[in-house]
């Protein structure tokens, strides 16, 4: 078994740390994921002693993106949308409702949003108002309004 060794984060990495944390992972995880997507630098003696700065940068990013994502929150949060599906007997839907539809819903009411953000354990297989979380920061989310209607209703 290959021994952990030492990387320094440059981003946060949800399961492993946040920004400057100095993390033991195994040393095909640090060279083939972390080091080439830009997520950690190896644990040198330079870049150990860049760890106060890394911290410090990543603090203000991270306000900045929370703030950003503040504002999204308000602009999407007061808008609804509605969706059309065919339905059959005893108001059965043919299909379902998934992020993708979501997205293109609020898209061509004017807001963009990211389907990825979107959190929504299974499809909508049903007809009325839903709430759909979507998480635009790890301290941000909001609830969108989604109602499912009747095609041709």
């Amino acid at each position: 078994m290959a021994t952990p060794i030492k990387v320094v984060l440059s981003e946060d990495v949800e399961t492993l740390g946040t920004s400057g944390d100095v993390v033991r992972v195994r040393p095909g995880y640090a060279r083939n994921f972390l080091i080439p997507r830009g997520l950690a630098v190896p644990a040198t003696e330079s870049n150990l002693a860049r760890v106060g700065d890394l911290k410090r940068a990543a603090a203000a990013r991270a306000e900045k993106e929370r703030a950003a994502a503040e504002e999204v929150a308000k602009k999407v949060g007061g808008v609804s949308v509605k969706i059309a599906r065919a339905v059959g007997d005893e108001n059965k839907m043919y299909g379902s409702v998934t992020t993708r539809d979501i997205e293109e819903a609020f898209a061509k009411a004017g807001v963009e949003i990211d389907r990825k953000k979107l959190v929504l354990a299974e499809p909508i297989k049903t007809l009325g108002l839903h709430d759909v979380a979507l998480k635009l920061h790890p301290k941000v989310s909001v609830q969108l309004k989604v109602e499912v209607i009747k095609e041709g209703a």
